[in-house]
């Protein structure tokens, strides 16, 4: 079928961006492309493509440039080299200029080299002077617009990649997550877990996004139980329900002078009705 529109994603794990792909209908899944963005032209990749024009009306999308040809893989593959260089740089700059608390997270080119942004984090109150930063950047690259964002805490942790708090090689946010919700210590609570900070606090030094990915499976596991502080009837009498464990489907029981006692909740299920 004829490619409408596609989606484009211009990092691993980044947000996708919806383009007009009508004049380039032979586009497909893995191709690169190139397109018009607030930092110039940019080169990505397609991941997900809309062959429906019911799906696509009246939607303001900017239309594909064209196909990325071998020579625009290339020349990325180069700004690439720059940018590992302007952090290495960045880095020195930080340190001789004692910006506590300033971390250079990513720099990244335009396709063309006309524009170049610097992203950091900086988690204290105020806006850091980062004018050395700035200069630096300015006498290296005369002919780019240099621009320095701020992002907060968990964008930071995605860009920079690497192993998450709970052993896993590559993060959630790093490999998957294209957006971030809000994340109460309620939904940890909900979920029986360790309430100390560094057991439910990722990489980023923010509660991890696996207690929001994880919620409405306990939620829909605890709908199968009886709720906390209700009294059953067990196998071996009468006791109240002190804990749940929704995932394994079974209750901690107090049976008084028997103690504490945990039953798989279906097998004495039944009890109940009796």
């Amino acid at each position: 079928m004829t490619t409408i529109a596609v989606g484009i994603q211009f990092h691993p794990g980044g947000k996708i961006y919806h383009f007009d792909a009508s004049a380039h209908p032979d586009l497909k899944e893995g191709d690169y492309s190139i397109v018009e963005t607030s930092r110039g032209q940019q080169l990505g990749r397609v991941i997900t493509t809309i062959t429906s024009h019911k799906r696509v009306q009246h939607r303001n999308w900017k239309p594909i440039i064209r196909k990325a040809t071998p020579r625009d893989l290339v020349l990325r593959q180069i700004w690439e080299k720059k940018e590992e260089k302007i952090l290495a740089d960045c880095h020195e700059i930080i340190k001789e200029n004692d910006l506590q608390g300033v971390k250079l997270v990513s720099a990244e080119f335009s396709l063309k080299g006309e524009q170049l942004v610097l992203l950091y984090s900086y988690e204290e109150k105020g806006n850091p002077n980062l004018r050395s930063i700035a200069k630096a950047m300015e006498e290296a690259y005369p002919h780019a617009e240099i621009n320095l964002r701020r992002v907060g805490p968990r964008d930071a942790a995605k860009i920079i990649g690497g192993m998450g708090a709970c052993g896993r090689e590559i993060r959630c946010c790093t490999e998957f997550m294209t957006s971030f919700k809000p994340i109460s210590i309620k939904k940890a609570k909900a979920q029986g877990v360790s309430l100390v900070p560094s057991e439910i606090s990722g990489m980023c030094g923010r509660l991890r996004c696996c207690l929001d990915h994880e919620h409405q499976l306990y939620v829909d596991a605890k709908k199968k139980l009886p709720k906390y502080g209700s009294r059953v009837r067990t196998p071996l009498g009468r006791g109240k329900v002190v804990r749940l464990y929704p995932l394994q489907g079974t209750i901690r029981v107090d049976l008084k002078e028997k103690g504490y006692h945990e039953f798989v909740w279906e097998e004495i299920k039944e009890k109940q009705k009796k």
